[in-house]
Formats: C-alpha cells, sequence, structure tokens
C-alpha cells in the first residue's frame, strides 16, 4: 500500500509523480526529520536491511492477505457454519476486521513514532495466533464467538503490526526504497493467493473447520515468528511525533484532502464486495466447488498491478491512475449483474483484480501528493485511512442485507457498482480543485 521534490507538483511532471511516491515511504508516520538529517546513513541493502524487508513482507503476508481471504469463509459460513445467520449479520465479521487494520494503525503509528516498534510486532503477533487458535474452537452457529476472534481480535491483531512494518523499512532505504516497499507491498497480495487455496482445501477437505483454521493458523504463526526475528530497528524515534489534532484542523480547510478521502470513503464502501461475495455469487449461479478458487484468480491479478503500479504513475501521474482505477473498479462491479459463466467470471475476477491492485496501490502516494507539511505526512494517512476505513466497515454488511436470503444478487453490485462510481467521481472533483490551486500558487 504504499522522495524528494515538492509533492504539490506531482500533477504536471511525471518524473515528479513518481519522486513523490517515494516521499511517502521515507516519511511514513513523523519519520521524516531523522530519515533526511542523516541520509549518508543509508545502508540502502545489507543482510539487517533486507531481512526488515523481508520480515515486513511477512507481515502482509499474515495481514491483509488473510483478511482479503475472507471471501473463503463468507461462503463457507453462509452454506454450512452459520447457517442460521444472514449474509449480512456475516459480512460484519469482515469487514470490521478490515476497519480495525486501517483504524488502529492510527493508534500503532503514533505508538511507532515513540519507539513503541518491538512491543506493536511482538503483541500484535501473539494476537493474531491467538485469535486464529480460538477461531478454531469456536461452535456452528455461534455467531459472537466467530465475531469476537476473527472480527474484533484478528482486526485489532493486524492493526497492530500493519503501520509498523511498512514503515520500519525505511530506516534502511532513501535511495531504494521504492524498490523494499514495493516488494514489502506485494506480500498482501501473495498473501491473498496462498490463504484462499490452503482454507479452500482445508475447509472443505477431511479436515473440516476446526482443524483446517488450527493448520491455517499454525501455518500464520510460524510466519509471524519469523517475521519478529528479521525485522530490526535502526533509528532512534524523533523527538516530537507528529500533532494529529494539530494535522486534523489543517485537513479541515484542505478541500482537496477532504475530497480525497471522500472519494475513498464511497469507493471503499462497494471495493470489497467482489471480493467478500465473487466466491459465493459464482458457486451459486452454478460452477463447480472445486472452481472456487476465484479469489486467487483476483489476487494474482492484484499482485500484478501492485507491481505495475509504480511504473504506470511514472506516465500517468498518481491522481490520474487513481481515477482511472476507481471508475474502471466502479463498472466491473456494476458487471456482475452479468455473471452467468465460467468465461465471464474470469473476465472479471482478472480485470477487477487488476483495477484493485492499482487503487491500493496509489492510495498512499495520492495523500502525499496532497501534503504540504511533509512532516505531517504520517498523521494525514492516518487521518484519511481511519475516515475512509468507515466505508470498507458499512459497504459488505449493506451488500449483504441487499442480498437478501434469497440471493438476489443484481441489488448489491447496483449499489456497490454506484457508489464505486460515486468514488471516482470524488477524485475527478479532487484532481480539477488541486489542479486550479496549483495554477494559482504559481501565478
Amino acid at each position: 500500500m504504499p522522495s524528494e521534490s515538492e509533492p504539490r507538483m506531482l500533477y504536471t511532471t511525471p518524473q515528479q509523480d513518481k519522486e513523490g511516491s517515494e516521499t511517502l515511504e521515507r516519511s511514513h508516520f513523523a519519520k521524516d526529520s531523522n530519515l533526511s538529517s542523516h541520509p549518508h546513513e543509508f545502508p540502502e541493502g545489507g543482510l539487517a536491511a533486507w531481512m526488515t524487508t523481508f520480515g515486513a513482507f511477512l507481515i502482509q503476508v499474515c495481514g491483509f492477505g488473510y483478511t482479503t481471504s475472507f471471501g473463503v469463509y463468507q461462503d463457507f459460513y453462509t452454506q454450512h457454519y452459520l447457517t442460521n445467520e444472514t449474509s449480512s449479520a456475516i459480512s460484519w465479521i469482515g469487514s470490521l476486521n478490515t476497519f480495525l487494520i486501517t483504524a488502529v494503525g492510527v493508534i500503532s503509528g503514533s505508538l511507532y513514532d515513540r519507539g513503541y516498534f518491538y512491543h506493536l510486532v511482538i503483541v500484535g503477533s501473539l494476537l493474531q495466533s491467538f485469535s486464529l487458535f480460538m477461531l478454531s474452537l469456536s461452535k456452528p452457529d455461534q455467531y459472537y464467538q466467530i465475531f469476537l476472534t476473527q472480527g474484533v481480535g484478528l482486526g485489532i491483531a493486524s492493526g497492530l503490526v500493519y503501520v509498523p512494518s511498512i514503515a520500519v523499512v525505511s530506516h534502511h532505504f532513501r535511495r531504494r526504497r521504492t524498490l523494499a516497499m514495493t516488494f514489502v507491498a506485494s506480500g498482501s497480495s501473495l498473501g491473498a493467493v496462498i490463504h484462499p487455496i490452503m482454507l479452500n482445501n482445508l475447509l472443505n477437505g477431511r479436515l473440516g473447520f476446526g482443524n483446517g483454521v488450527r493448520t491455517s493458523a499454525g501455518f500464520v504463526s510460524v510466519l509471524l515468528l519469523i517475521a519478529c526475528l528479521c525485522m530490526r530497528t535502526r533509528l532512534d524515534p524523533p523527538v516530537t511525533p507528529a500533532n494529529y489534532i494539530v494535522a486534523a484542523k489543517k485537513c479541515v480547510r484542505d478541500v482537496p484532502f477532504i475530497f480525497a478521502t471522500a472519494g475513498g470513503f464511497f469507493f471503499q464502501t462497494g471495493f470489497y464486495y467482489p471480493l467478500f461475495f465473487l466466491q459465493l455469487d459464482s458457486i451459486k449461479h452454478g460452477l463447480s466447488v472445486t472452481f472456487s478458487f476465484l479469489l486467487l484468480i483476483l489476487n494474482v491479478s492484484n499482485c500484478v498491478a501492485r507491481v505495475m503500479s509504480g511504473f504506470i504513475a511514472t506516465f500517468t501521474g498518481v491522481p490520474n491512475l487513481i481515477i482511472v482505477a476507481t471508475i474502471s473498479g466502479g463498472v466491473l462491479i456494476l458487471g456482475m449483474i452479468g455473471l452467468s459463466s465460467l468465461v465471464s467470471v474470469v473476465v472479471l475476477g482478472v480485470m477487477y483484480g487488476y483495477f484493485a491492485g492499482l487503487y491500493i496501490a496509489m492510495v498512499a502516494p495520492l495523500v502525499a501528493t496532497l501534503t504540504p507539511d511533509l512532516s505531517e505526512l504520517g498523521a494525514r494517512m492516518g487521518i484519511c485511512f481511519f475516515i475512509s476505513g468507515f466505508g470498507s466497515l458499512i459497504g459488505t454488511p449493506i451488500s449483504g442485507a441487499l442480498l437478501t436470503s434469497n440471493y438476489t444478487w443484481w441489488i448489491p453490485a447496483v449499489f456497490s457498482g454506484v457508489v464505486s462510481v460515486i468514488g471516482g467521481m470524488m477524485y475527478i472533483i479532487m484532481r480539477f480543485i488541486f489542479v486550479r490551486k496549483q495554477i494559482k500558487e504559481k501565478v
């Protein structure tokens, strides 16, 4: 989810767009003062640096990579394990998990700035492992057990480690930070490829839910242990961490930032509908359970897009690329109305996964583009992600309620598609206002 020129110029020059995204990575969560004051100390590689990067990569595999695999659980709970619950109620589990990752990130980012990196990753990893093992003990039709362990526990755990694992990479790289951060960001996509394959085989195989989830928990625990052993900090925390209250007051008066945050809220309201419901949709339309690895198709495409996004943004610019990604994503969600064959599912999964990957990769660089004072970048990211995250919290439960027990698929598809397109329109307005503001500043 993702250098050195002014971010205000990122619209006009492609090269500056690329530098803007690098600035984001360097400045993540108020580390700018330390990083920029000691440029000669950055190792730009070496065993400690790449081991830390690899550890952060594994955190992403187990964090967002596991969360975005909730579509497998949504399908299994709906058909087998929580049959007394509506699709909307089940969706609350995954949506709360997703929301807490970004919401808790506001707190973990502040604690990270104060030097609590190791405390956060160790406690977060232990809580994530504990939550998954407790999930395996949940009984059929005991909704509250699954909600607390998977929705609340797993969400808080992933939120504790998400921001620190990304920010710590900035201790070791400056010139090569884009390469390192691209590698870290691809971890969530790889996890979203691995976990659906494993979970589909475990939950629908001979092991069943309890042993299957325990096997998955053991796999995640081993990866988290390796990650904790690999990651190392190098710089001291800043003397004066970013003040979120002051940054929030400035954001209220920043119109482009407001529209960007609104765009994120609306788009994320519809964004997770394919991720949570595509597998269930395809199976209810008669596709074989053996072809239930639709999340694999979607997330492979997502991973490719994240890797390519930096190169594409060099030519298009970050704001233009995020507009294309959101509008295209909304149109493709509307296309889920016509799902009826294997070919249509594959084509839509590949295309949506690609544009979703572009969007996720460009959100953080866009915040950097709109940030005039880089010392506030971390605070602005936290504010933007927190508010936008409410879209992911309410989106899939609303879609599940619209789906009803009769599985009326076109209604939630229309809702999610339209609200996603509205998000794209917010980004268009943001770009228009921001460009006008740039022109006035030049004059």
